[in-house]
């Protein structure tokens, strides 16, 4: 099911071309003479080869949290030393707890709030394949017995002429390689994540199945407004609600943070009232995307701003020396307003 601005999501047939309709964005022949801007080596001293580090301790069966997968790991010590420091992949109510701990100042007190959240995977990216990063995360709910690797994902994408090299610079694209990959229902959505489609993601999301929407990222990683010139994606796996009154039936209170709600597993709930569309700081999206293995939330009206606003290629990116898959008519036709609302194929709804 997809909205009417976009063709069927239909499996392609898996040539290894690049399809009319995308554009290869190459990097610009470099003039000659250009200073050499390798760094110097260091001295002799420094040379000896350096041991590698001891392996991790396993974590404890008790926590039941696996540490986070970095792709690019073994080549860096810098990641190394940051993923020893940062310990096991926090469990998304853990997150959202410590994120509202951290910025109370920040979430209505006038409100009830009540999380909606399901756990995702971390990996960490290396290169341009944010993308194709937030759907393996999202794989984990989706096709969670599939195993798919993101060298996987890389290599259909680019197979079937999706990326270059694992940039995916088209909505419609990542629909029919995640229906592909993960054996999923793809719902291509445009015209943003406001008027009639913001009912849709929120009873998508309280459902508990996986967003995935490109945006503008800004130095903290949060949604900004930069053009598409910080283009990225994220997952979003849940979402936290500010209502006026939490539901009798099916919903337990934090017993940390009073005016936390969850709602309680296996039991049936009553829908909430949804916030209505004008009321600002009353919707957070729970987000991952491929530069932390943390959850974030983000007002729901940030998210859709940046979303709504992806229009250019960024200039840094056309003279990087790489070369790009964008389709035809750049990123404002294969980003801007655009989302994939996915969930197994079995269900319809």
């Amino acid at each position: 099911m997809i909205s009417p601005c976009s063709p069927p999501l239909e499996p392609p047939i898996p040539p290894a071309r690049t399809p009319a309709s995308q554009t290869i964005v190459s990097p610009p022949s470099l003039p000659p003479n250009l200073p050499n801007l390798t760094l110097p080596s260091p001295p002799s001293s420094l040379q000896a080869p350096i041991p590698p580090p001891p392996p991790l301790p396993p974590l404890p069966a008790a926590m039941g949290v696996a540490p986070p997968l970095v792709f690019g790991l073994e080549k860096s010590q810098l990641l190394k030393e940051a993923f020893e420091k940062a310990g096991p992949v926090p469990r998304s109510r853990d997150d959202v707890k410590r994120l509202l701990k951290l910025h109370k100042d920040r979430f209505r007190s006038d409100l009830q709030w009540i999380l909606f959240c399901a756990d995702l995977p971390s990996l960490i990216q290396e290169g341009p394949q944010c993308g194709l990063v937030a759907l393996w995360m999202a794989g984990a709910l989706l096709a969670p017995h599939r195993n798919i690797s993101l060298e996987g994902l890389v290599q259909m994408a680019v197979e079937r002429g999706y990326s270059a090299q694992g940039e995916m610079f088209s909505v419609a694209d990542m629909g029919k390689l995640a229906q592909e990959a993960l054996g999923c229902h793809a719902e291509l959505l445009c015209g943003g994540l406001g008027g009639p489609n913001r009912h849709r993601v929120l009873q998508h999301l309280v459902t508990g199945h996986p967003l995935l929407i490109p945006y503008d990222e800004d130095f903290n990683h949060e949604p900004c407004q930069r053009k598409g010139h910080k283009a990225h994606w994220a997952v979003s796996a849940g979402v936290l609600l500010g209502v006026q009154g939490v539901p009798c039936l099916g919903y337990v209170e934090d017993l940390e943070l009073p005016g936390l709600f969850h709602p309680m597993p296996g039991a049936a709930n009553q829908p909430p009232s949804l916030p209505e569309e004008g009321s600002s700081g009353a919707i957070y999206l729970l987000s991952k995307q491929g530069k932390s293995w943390h959850y974030q939330l983000w007002d729901y009206n940030q998210v859709r701003d940046s979303n709504l606003q992806l229009t250019d290629f960024s200039p840094m990116r056309a003279s990087d020396g790489r070369a790009y898959v964008v389709p035809t008519g750049g990123v404002r036709a294969g980003l801007c307003g655009q989302f994939l609302l996915l969930r197994p194929q079995e269900s319809s709804h």
